[in-house]
């Protein structure tokens, strides 16, 4: 649709409800900006920032609005100089990034424009956005649920999924193909304490005539072995359930997907099917909590085309066996899922001593389907507070990590790591002051070698915050000097209203989200962020 046709039609339609009543008005702003500085002893240099544009940012303001039963959604997104889509390139574009009309009538729920939903644990259907790595696969269509009894829900969707960065410099691209899906989800009261969570799902995916082209065309350049007729229609089915026991939950999903050209592993299209398995045991009650997780994967690549590559055109979610770091170091080596072939487990503990004393510990594992080992970690992490104004919290990581598979650098070896990191927190008498450290290293012969981190961050309840941290690359492995990685923030909250400034000097990396990965270069610069809920 026009975006000035669609505005005029949304103001219309908003005015005339205004006739009969008061809305309520409700969204939020977020703005980024980076500032780039040259410095070509670290790599942060080669780029369009940094050769020449020096600035890059980003904004999304969202608007939502409620009257009568109806709700609307709208958002704009603006994008100046950008590496946030490629982290190697600048990208500049405009427009209404998402828009949506929704109205209940009695049990039918009805949505029109973008939507973000998924099917089960999204194995074959999860539309969501993560803006960190630049992933907005809203589909924009019309999305529809009815309620068969209160326990019952069958909902239904059609559309296409959004292109976010298109070259037109709007963001109001479409991919072409046509995804539709139907799901039957319940809930069952069996006795008391079990219960069942069922669900199935079902998910096809339609090429249009010229991503068909572009397929037989690559084809057509194999050789007669590797050639195969490809198909326009391919579906993805899910049968779910979580069942509770008392102080237990068993979640298991099996998937399957019918034959498709997919990517194979050596570059060139291949024709096969998908299957996925996962499953979820854990135990909790007072004190203790455990779960135990693992996954089966094989050919389950599900795209809009398989001509969209990284994280482009991606139809699903497929979560990684792996658990979610935060600390600047432990996180420097994540695992993205792989979804032509992938075995994964994960244990996790958390226990409670005490009042005063907590901890978890953490096993994860993952290979590929011939047993070559991809990614394992044995994290464990004690906290120890209540004890008067101090809060401490130590742990220990251990991390094998194939870099020649995540990262595609061939012939390098397999990382492994080891990183202690130590955090306390000092609260003041008064309450509102508060002092935090951190302090983490890593013991490692490969990549660039050994590092150590610390931070130092004051904060002043409700307004301020202040920080210093410096990682340095003690024992370095692709230079000749110790290199100095620091940052300086603050930032000051006001009500709603959040701004922060800092000047980053960061070493290239993986940054993960759940599994999703994307590789993000150095940088070396100030950055400013504005956030903002009304």
């Amino acid at each position: 649709m026009n975006t000035k046709i669609f505005f005029v039609l949304l103001a219309l339609l908003l005015a005339s409800f205004s006739l009969a009543g008061q809305g309520t008005f409700s969204g939020g702003l977020q703005l980024n900006g980076n500032f780039f500085q040259r410095d070509t002893t670290i790599g942060a240099a080669g780029t369009p920032q940094y050769d020449n544009l020096l600035y890059g940012g980003e904004g999304w303001l969202n608007l939502n609005y409620s009257i009568s039963g109806f709700d609307f959604g709208l958002r704009f997104d603006m994008y100046q100089n950008s590496n946030l889509p490629n982290p190697l390139d600048a990208y500049t574009g405009q427009g209404i990034g998402y828009w949506s009309i929704k109205k209940k009538v009695q049990k039918l729920g009805i949505t029109v424009g973008h939507f973000y939903d998924q099917i089960g644990s999204g194995v074959i259907f999860r539309a969501y956005e993560e803006r960190p790595l630049a992933i907005d696969n809203a589909i924009l269509g019309m999305h529809l649920t009815y309620d068969l009894t209160e326990d019952w829900q069958i909902k239904a969707f059609t559309g296409r999924q959004k292109n976010p960065f298109g070259a037109n410099g709007f963001i109001i691209g479409n991919y072409k193909p046509i995804i539709k899906g139907l799901a039957l989800e319940g809930y069952i009261a069996v006795k008391d304490k079990v219960t069942l969570v069922p669900g199935v799902g079902v998910v096809n995916r339609t090429l249009d005539q010229e991503s068909m082209d572009l397929i037989v065309a690559d084809i057509n350049t194999y050789a007669p072995v590797d050639s195969f007729i490809p198909k326009y229609n391919v579906y993805a089915i899910s049968v779910y359930n979580t069942l509770t026991v008392g102080d237990f939950s068993w979640y298991v999903e099996g998937a399957f997907k019918t034959n498709e050209a997919i990517l194979g592993g050596d570059g060139i299209l291949i024709d096969r099917n998908g299957t996925n398995l996962y499953s979820s045991l854990s135990y909790s009650r007072k004190g203790l909590g455990i779960t135990l997780q693992g996954k089966r994967t094989e050919n389950f690549s599900f795209r809009t085309s398989p001509a969209e590559i990284l994280n482009n055109g991606v139809i699903n979610f497929l979560p990684t066996m792996t658990r979610q770091n935060t600390k600047r170091l432990a996180a420097r080596y994540n695992a993205a899922f792989q979804e032509l072939g992938e075995l994964g487990f994960q244990a996790d503990v958390l226990f409670k001593v005490s009042k005063k004393i907590s901890g978890l510990v953490n096993f994860s594992n993952v290979t590929d389907l011939e047993g070559t080992l991809l990614y394992r970690e044995v994290f464990t992490e004690a906290k120890f507070s209540r004890f008067g104004p101090w809060v401490l919290n130590a742990g220990v990581q251990y991390q094998q990590y194939n870099q020649e598979i995540f990262e595609g650098k061939p012939g390098v070896p397999l990382v492994e790591s080891v990183v202690p990191q130590l955090e306390f927190t000092y609260k003041f008498p008064d309450k509102k002051k508060s002092l935090r450290t951190e302090w983490q290293y890593q013991y490692t012969k490969q990549d660039f070698g050994q590092w150590l981190y610390g931070l130092l961050e004051f904060n002043i309840a409700p307004n301020w915050s202040f920080s210093a941290s410096d990682m340095i690359n003690i024992v370095p492995k692709k230079s000749n000097k110790k290199e100095h990685f620091y940052s300086f923030a603050t930032s000051y909250t006001k009500k709603a209203n959040k701004f922060t400034l800092s000047y980053v000097k960061q070493v290239e990396g993986i940054i993960c989200t759940g599994g999703v990965c994307r590789f993000e270069p150095a940088f070396n610069g100030a950055k400013v962020t504005i956030n903002s809920r009304f």
